[in-house]
């Protein structure tokens, strides 16, 4: 009897073309992180109309922003280790349904109280859907386009803030700030439906896991060529435990407290600034639609940013590109809060944060994604997204404590470029620590058949 044909299932992927089946899994992803990244900047958006109605004070006001990014810290690191256990596919259709529900359910709050504990809640969910939305585009990408691919997809969170930004210019003077969380929560039931419908496994953690019969399922609509019976490889191993214990080993153990200190800098000033922009635009003395239109010009920033740094990164390399954004970055922070700064001024800064801080996370999260095997991928993401957000959480409450003491707007921002110019340093240093990391692969065969 003839020997089952051995096929390598990264090997299919990397010469394959990108074709409908692979687009259909990146629209996918890219809807559901359009919604993440429009529930997470909602409340942002909706904070200087909260504040009318219901006179929090800032420190207040901040507890309440910090919220749904401590859910999102929480859910980031269970999801992501569940997701390398279970599979990325049902997690991201867990997740998104929970988040739309609990949207939903944010409009109906009648409290400050209600809306923290409401907004914590829908934090759980939104954390399981960055880090397994990369994972899958990553993994249905040929090497060639991965960082690219991913890059780009992973615009859909900063795309999805911007929507946020232009829905709560028009719908708060219209319907009030709960038609936003209303209309967030109401879209990913459908992106729930067809992701039931459509959405495949990755194909490297089903052959992880033995499951033959779907691996040929998906790979043949990659390549139709496949016989019905192989023997299907990939090189890497699975791991047995804890698979975030194992980000610590085989050399990964700098890399990882290094991207976790520049996912804990980063995103404490990009929260810091999607959290608080609108209200600091509002107490200056401009209206509700215009602070929402500057907040929008923060993600407008970083859809540019992110697609441009994608452009950058694949001619030049991480570190170079990563260090020279973060530094410009750092530069308009510090500037954004001088007192004689004109409207279109301030417009041109933020738009200058949100290229480099909001674009430059996009390319973080595709970094992590690069330098950690399939079986440590979502974990790999997931716990830099977690770590990180304790820094999103700082930043806003951070903030709203300052500004209860007085600080003048100038002061608060000259204060957010220090941990930007820490990121700074900390991206030129994964210089001597990502080249070595990525000869040490493991090069071994698991097997499914």
């Amino acid at each position: 009897m003839e020997a089952a044909k051995k096929i390598d299932i990264g090997a299919v992927i990397d010469n394959s073309k990108v074709g409908a089946f692979q687009v259909w899994v990146y629209l996918l992803c890219a809807a559901c992180l359009i919604m993440d990244g429009y529930d997470v900047q909602a409340l942002g958006y909706a904070a200087p109309a909260i504040i009318r109605e219901w006179h929090p004070n800032p420190a207040e006001m901040g507890r309440v922003l910090s919220a749904a990014l401590v859910g999102i810290a929480v859910g980031s690191l269970l999801f992501s280790m569940l997701a390398d256990k279970i599979g990325r596919r049902p997690v991201l259709i867990i997740a998104t349904l929970f988040f739309s529900f609990i949207t939903i359910v944010t409009g109906f709050a009648n409290s400050v109280n209600q809306l923290l504990a409401i907004r914590f809640i829908a934090g759980v969910g939104l954390g399981g859907i960055m880090p397994n939305a990369m994972t899958l585009v990553g993994e249905y990408s040929p090497q060639r386009l991965r960082v690219f691919m991913m890059m780009l997809v992973s615009n859909g969170f900063n795309a999805g803030a911007v929507l946020g930004g232009f829905f709560s210019a028009w719908l708060i003077p219209v319907s009030g700030w709960r038609s936003v969380f209303f209309v967030g929560g109401a879209i990913p039931l459908a992106i729930t439906f067809l992701m039931v419908l459509y959405l495949p496994e990755s194909l490297q953690f089903l052959t992880l896991r033995r499951k033959t019969e779907k691996v040929g399922k998906w790979l043949r609509r990659i390549d139709s060529t496949i016989p019905a019976t192989a023997n299907y490889v990939v090189k890497e191993q699975s791991t047995k435990g804890a698979p975030i214990v194992h980000l610590f080993r085989d050399g990964r153990a700098v890399g990882t407290l290094l991207l976790w200190v520049i996912n804990f800098t980063n995103l404490l000033n990009l929260y810091f600034l999607a959290s608080w922009l609108p209200t600091v635009i509002t107490n200056a003395g401009y209206s509700i639609r215009s602070a929402a239109l500057v907040g929008t010009t923060l993600q407008i920033g970083g859809t540019v940013g992110t697609l441009a740094l994608g452009w950058l990164i694949g001619r030049f390399g991480f570190i170079p590109v990563l260090g020279t954004s973060f530094a410009f970055g750092c530069i308009s922070i510090a500037l954004i809060g001088q007192p004689a700064a004109t409207l279109t001024f301030l417009f041109l800064l933020v738009f200058a944060a949100g290229l480099t801080i909001v674009g430059g996370q996009g390319a973080v999260n595709t970094l992590a994604g690069t330098y950690y095997p399939t079986n440590l991928r979502s974990t790999g993401i997931g716990s830099g997204l977690g770590i990180g957000r304790l820094g999103a959480i700082l930043g806003p409450n951070i903030a709203g404590i300052l500004l209860n003491r007085g600080w003048a707007a100038r002061e608060l921002f000259y204060a957010a470029a220090v941990p930007a110019f820490i990121t700074v340093v900390v991206i030129i240093s994964l210089h001597w620590v990502m080249k070595p990391q990525r000869a040490e692969v493991s090069k071994s065969e698991v097997m499914a058949h």
